[in-house]
């Protein structure tokens, strides 16, 4: 790994030999290792590739072994996710504020909503080129109730705040969010459209469908917001419906998240008639591999990872028409899209792809076609470095003018 610092002495720096160059401290914020690992790994390998002296700041549960093991270096947090009082909020920023104050990153990625503003907030006053990838608005932007309109309000003014700061960029995964992070007060040109960290296409090859009955998975954690009612609902409707189908709830319960689904429920799921909670799976392939239907009823989504792989495997799309979900299924060419929270609709369009094998190859097809051009991991890791590069130029400018 490298180790020199690019801001000593005032000649070093990115240039024309940016790889030769001593290394710029890229720093990644993030919630949990697993996370980390699971959906931002291609763009920190991508940073690397380019020349980054890549670190991760986190909190390390079971992953930080293997985030060593790429050769980054990992800085434990302790985010306290459960225990939100303004305490540990403040005592959360001061940590992150401290890491950035001893570190000196010459760039910071902050990923997802809560990194995104309790980074922002520590970075204050410290003229740090900082990335905010907003992956996905989340449950804060869809809350119906009062304490969800209320909650939106606050997220919305301190993201105008804070992501309109010289020297920040903001990446979303798609145009809704983009539309959406403008309409909030931030510039247009501080925004910019990168569709998530892409996938291995190579690892992530198209499946033969299995034997025996229909079979439907969903990837996604346990969460009211992922429609996994709607989803258990339309199973129970297809049965009465006589079609022998199954259903694959990989994911884990999650009780950080305000709509998490409790414990008791998925396990009562688990004892509905062709119903399977698997908990949390980290072998996508094998779960594709034992379907012929990959389903999301998410409410809202920045980029789905998990359409993204099953539709890298072949398999063919049932998702909600919402932002996210329909950048990858689209309706009629890689999957079949229906409204939220509706079981019925839900139930018809599985039904429709479970009684027609060539409808489900054809979309198959499309879909893996459309990962490769557009959702593979080389090409957006390449997009992501150059955004690095530029971005790290502003601290190495700065740093130079301070010499």
């Amino acid at each position: 790994m490298h180790r020199q610092r690019s801001d000593l002495p005032p000649n070093q720096g990115f240039g024309t030999d940016f790889n030769r160059m001593s290394a710029p401290r890229l720093l990644f914020l993030v919630t949990d290792d697993r996370y980390f690992i699971s959906h931002r790994l291609p763009m920190a390998r991508a940073a690397a590739a380019q020349g980054f002296d890549v670190h991760v700041g986190t909190r390390v549960k079971n992953f930080g072994a293997a985030i060593k093991a790429e050769g980054f270096t990992v800085h434990d947090l302790p985010w306290e996710k459960l225990k939100r009082s303004p305490f540990n909020i403040i005592k959360d920023i001061w940590a992150i504020r401290r890491l950035y104050v001893a570190l000196k990153p010459d760039l910071v990625h902050h990923i997802a909503l809560v990194p995104v503003i309790f980074g922002q907030l520590a970075a204050t006053g410290l003229s740090l080129p900082t990335v905010n990838t907003i992956a996905g608005l989340g449950s804060g932007f869809i809350g119906r109730d009062l304490k969800g309109k209320i909650l939106k309000t606050g997220l919305i003014l301190a993201l105008r705040t804070l992501l309109a700061r010289d020297k920040s960029l903001t990446i979303v995964q798609n145009a809704d969010d983009w539309a959406a992070v403008a309409s909030i007060g931030v510039p247009q040109s501080a925004i910019k459209l990168v569709p998530g960290s892409g996938v291995d296409t190579d690892q992530l090859r198209p499946l033969a469908e299995p034997e025996g009955p229909i079979t439907i998975g969903v990837a996604a954690r346990m969460l009211e917001d992922k429609g996994i009612r709607p989803l258990v609902e339309a199973q129970a409707i297809l049965h009465r419906n006589g079609l022998n189908t199954r259903l694959l709830l990989a994911g884990d319960y999650d009780p950080t998240n305000r709509s998490a689904i409790k414990i008791e429920e998925l396990e009562n799921f688990a004892r509905q008639p062709g119903v399977e909670w698997l908990g949390h799976v980290d072998d996508i392939i094998g779960l594709w591999a034992r379907c012929h239907i990959a389903v999301l009823p998410s409410r809202r989504e920045g980029l789905p990872k998990a359409l993204l792989e099953a539709a890298s495997c072949g398999r063919p799309l049932v998702a909600t028409d919402v932002p996210g979900c329909r950048d990858v299924a689209i309706d009629g060419e890689t999957g079949l899209l229906v409204p939220v929270d509706d079981a019925k609709a839900l139930a018809r369009a599985i039904e429709t792809l479970a009684l027609d094998p060539g409808l489900r190859a054809r979309l198959g097809a499309a879909g893996r076609r459309r990962v490769e051009k557009i959702f593979s991991s080389t090409s957006i890791g390449t997009e992501i470095a150059a955004i690095y590069r530029d971005m790290a130029e502003m601290r190495i400018a700065d740093l130079r003018v301070a010499v």
